[in-house]
């Protein structure tokens, strides 16, 4: 990556995808079905794959923005506070005037290291491409996706690459992808990336079974110059250079497993801060390993802006 210039650096990066609530039973022990079970501790919390990227972002220091559905309502008024206090940028949200904003109930059991999601998003529409348009490009220097309505997304990403031929390279948007889960529309999105984020999952559902021989694998759907990262929890995680050279960064797990909600959302995002503010791809790997470990060390992610003090 190139060093980019201060003009470049004081822009933001936006992340397109999920907002909802999130609401976190931590437990001794997964519940078995059909049985009554108090929890450790319960709280409500913003999550979502984009929402969570931006999170961090923010606590490491990147100016950031969100674009995703809300619809008015109690629980939209506790996301839409949670950004503020996050000093989060909303101004591209859609809001819609049909479906709920989506919650998720998730179980966390810090003694499997487990946790576990039910997501309740199917009445509220996406953003779409006719909802990107009204965004002020100039203001960025990095978009990530997070794959989800892939027809539209790809509109979004042509929209991008129209601003950005009009632009000197060190100027031009950086475009970034998350394909997390197995399913076959969202492979599209890997030719478009200039940073594509593979899931494990996505990984072995393809018939891969380490991150090395996936980025190989799959060096033939991105495009050319592209970098390639695959997260593989305990194994640390590798990336694909533009040059074919495979980078790796061990994993970096906490002293006592505690919270692995978000651990990838956590990666992703310290990923992008280094990158866009000009890291090495080796150095910005080592972070993301390095702040998703720490962070599987305590509950939500307040504690990532006193983790990384003196790391950078």
């Amino acid at each position: 990556m190139s060093v980019r210039s201060m003009e470049q650096k004081d822009k933001k990066v936006l992340c397109i995808g999920l907002v909802c609530l999130d609401i976190i039973s931590v437990v001794d022990k997964y519940p078995e079905e059909d049985t009554d079970n108090r929890c450790v501790s319960q709280r409500w919390q913003r999550g979502g794959n984009a929402s969570n990227s931006c999170t961090v972002l923010s606590l490491l220091g990147t100016s950031c923005a969100f674009m995703g559905s809300l619809c008015a309502g109690p629980v939209a008024s506790f996301i839409v506070d949670d950004f503020s206090q996050h000093a989060i940028d909303i101004s591209a949200v859609a809001w819609q005037v049909k479906g709920q904003t989506p919650s998720a109930c998730c179980v966390v059991c810090p003694a499997s290291g487990s946790r576990t999601v039910v997501l309740s998003d199917t009445n509220v529409p996406d953003v779409t491409a006719e909802d990107f348009s009204k965004v002020d490009l100039s203001h960025f220097k990095w978009i990530h996706w997070e794959g989800r309505n892939v027809d539209e997304q790809l509109k979004m990403i042509q929209q991008v690459a129209r601003h950005n031929a009009a632009l000197p390279l060190q100027q031009q948007i950086t475009i970034s992808v998350e394909i997390e889960k197995p399913r076959e529309p969202l492979y599209e999105l890997f030719a478009y990336g200039d940073v594509v984020f593979v899931s494990k999952d996505v990984a072995r559902h393809l018939g891969f079974q380490t991150p090395q021989t996936a980025l190989e694998g799959l060096r033939c759907r991105v495009k050319v110059g592209a970098v390639v990262i695959c997260a593989w929890a305990e194994k640390g995680a590798d990336a694909l250079a533009p040059d074919g050279l495979l980078v790796h960064s061990d994993a970096f797990p906490p002293e006592r497993l505690v919270d692995t909600l978000g651990a990838g959302d956590t990666f992703n995002a310290a990923v992008i801060h280094k990158l866009s503010n000009g890291a090495r791809l080796e150095e910005a790997l080592t972070f993301g390993c390095r702040v998703a470990g720490g962070k599987c060390g305590f509950h939500g992610y307040g504690g990532i802006a006193d983790m990384v003090t003196g790391q950078e």
